[in-house]
C-alpha cells in the first residue's frame, strides 16, 4: 500500500528555517515525480515545488523561489523541502504528493495537482 508521511513542520519565527521530509513506502520512489503543496485556511491548495526523477530543473512557485529548495534521496525513499527566510504568508498545511514519471508529469503534478498519492500533511506556522 502506497504511503507518504510528512514530517518536520512546526512553529518558527519570521526569517527562520524548517526542513520538511516526505517519507514514501509501498512504491518505487525513483519512478515517481514528487511535489510539495500547501493549503492555507480559506485558500486553494497550491503547488510549491516539484522534482522529477532525475532531480534536475525542479519547479518552484514564484512566491518561494530563492527561499525553498527541493531535493530527493531515492536510496532513503525520502524527498525534502528546505525552507529558509520564512514569512508569515508561508503558514499553511504542507503536503507531499506523488505521480508516476509519465509525459509532462512535473507540469501535471505541480500545475494540476494530478497526483496518484497524497500525504496527510504537516502544519507550518510562521509567527513572531
Amino acid at each position: 500500500q502506497a504511503q507518504l508521511v510528512e514530517s518536520g513542520g512546526g512553529l518558527v519565527q519570521p526569517g527562520g528555517s524548517l526542513r520538511l521530509s516526505c517519507a514514501v513506502s509501498g512504491f518505487t520512489l525513483d519512478r515517481y515525480v514528487i511535489g510539495w503543496f500547501r493549503q492555507a485556511p480559506g485558500k486553494e491548495r497550491e503547488g510549491v515545488s516539484c522534482i522529477d526523477i532525475s532531480g534536475g530543473s525542479p519547479y518552484y512557485a514564484d512566491s518561494v523561489k530563492g527561499r525553498f529548495t527541493i531535493s530527493r534521496d531515492n536510496a532513503k525513499n525520502t524527498v525534502y523541502l528546505q525552507m529558509n527566510s520564512l514569512k508569515p504568508e508561508d503558514t499553511a498545511v504542507y503536503y507531499c504528493a506523488a505521480r508516476p514519471a509519465d509525459v509532462a508529469a512535473l507540469f501535471r503534478l505541480c500545475m494540476s495537482r494530478a497526483a496518484d498519492y497524497w500525504g496527510q500533511g504537516t502544519q507550518v506556522t510562521v509567527s513572531p
